[in-house]
């Protein structure tokens, strides 16, 4: 029933190119999801950067340590501008999430718009009060912090 968009913004102290090179790599994404969430990348052959039409395939573990399939397609990737991965199998009725870099001054300001529909009906939007945006939040959260680790803390 529900559909719903989460927003976010980061900028990052690093250049364009050091951020596309990091977000474009599919192995890197195991890198910024929290620990408890038990991703595993299950795709056999993964390339280095994500092109048009790429599927990559997972192993998450979100609620309950409960392990869950999860497959996205990656739909559209414009270079150091932004990519698109839609999930193709995984739990959610729609999720369609946006990446995008915009050059700053002394950094890179990163947007991601998550676009999705929990599953159930009426259900998945009382879960999506009580669970799924605290959840999301935690998650972006967690990739946030390790970004600036990874990039150091940007400065104006």
């Amino acid at each position: 029933m529900g559909f719903y968009q989460f927003r976010t913004q980061q900028k990052l102290k690093a250049s364009l190119d050091e951020v596309w090179d990091f977000i474009s790599s599919p192995a890197n994404l195991s890198k910024i999801t929290p620990e408890y969430m038990g991703f595993i990348i299950t795709s056999e052959y993964l390339p280095s950067r994500m092109y048009p039409g790429m599927m990559i395939s997972y192993l998450v573990s979100p609620v309950m340590g409960i392990k869950t399939t999860w497959v996205t397609e990656i739909t559209q990737v414009r270079d150091k501008s932004f990519f698109v991965d839609e999930q193709r199998v995984g739990p959610y009725a729609l999720w369609h999430h946006e990446h995008h870099l915009e050059p700053i001054k002394n950094g890179v300001l990163m947007t991601d718009i998550v676009s999705y529909k929990p599953p159930l009906g009426f259900l998945g939007s009382i879960a999506n009060s009580l669970i799924i945006r605290k959840k999301l939040k935690e998650i972006f959260d967690y990739r946030n912090n390790a970004l600036d680790e990874l990039f150091g803390t940007y400065q104006p």
